[in-house]
């Protein structure tokens, strides 16, 4: 198990800071043993939620061109046919997958091909669980056309709790199925957007994880 690059900076500095405290503690209350021992205790809680949130299993997946695999670790809480209206213009149908603080939070791409489109939207924070959350939420929309000209949008959306979202696409890049897209940092969703008719290999509330479970075939 690995800690995701997007951690580092947040697990140094804070232990760091929590070093600190406790030493500031240890030595302004030194005589009352409860205060210290609550602030350490508080301090590896801390520090031990970070290393677990940041965590990245190790998922080797064998590329399968016929496959649309999950792009994140959490439960499919809506399956429907929707009016995509950003790029699409027209109707897909919408997988989206809700991950909670407990989930890994690296995103995947979910088929190989090249980056086609890619836009940020600034927005709200709704509870990322809600469909609303899908068109008003701070978003991220990435668009991937694989080899055989079939297009699949994959969108970041930042939850109440999250308020970052780290996207690794560019434009024209080319990409493979399973590598990380970005991160979402702390409670979010990602939504699939796939051609009506597409066979489904998964149903609403199943739990799924980036790189095993596959979400369609094509």
């Amino acid at each position: 198990m690995k800690i995701h690059r997007e951690g580092y900076k947040l697990i140094l500095f804070s232990t760091a800071a929590l070093a600190i405290l406790n030493v500031i503690i240890i030595f302004f209350f030194t005589d009352i043993k409860a205060v210290w021992i609550t602030t350490l205790s508080f301090s590896v809680l801390i520090s031990g939620f970070n290393i677990f949130f940041f965590r990245k299993p190790e998922r080797k997946i064998g590329i399968d061109d016929r496959k649309i695999i999950a792009s994140a670790d959490g439960s499919v809480v809506a399956i429907e046919e929707v009016e995509e209206n950003e790029y699409f213009i027209d109707k897909r149908l919408q997988v989206s997958i809700f991950m909670t603080i407990f989930n890994v939070h690296s995103n995947t791409y979910p088929v190989s091909g090249t980056i086609k489109y890619l836009k940020h939207h600034p927005g709200k924070f709704f509870i990322a669980s809600l469909p609303k959350s899908s068109i008003y939420n701070e978003r991220t929309s990435i668009v991937i056309e694989t080899d055989e000209g079939l297009e699949v949008m994959i969108r970041q959306i930042a939850g109440f709790v999250a308020r970052r979202i780290v996207t690794y696409a560019k434009p024209g890049l080319k990409v493979k199925q399973g590598e990380e897209l970005g991160f979402i940092k702390f409670g979010s969703r990602v939504d699939i957007f796939l051609p009506p008719g597409t066979k489904l290999k998964v149903d609403l509330h199943d739990s799924v994880h980036a790189n095993r479970d596959i979400l369609a075939e094509i």
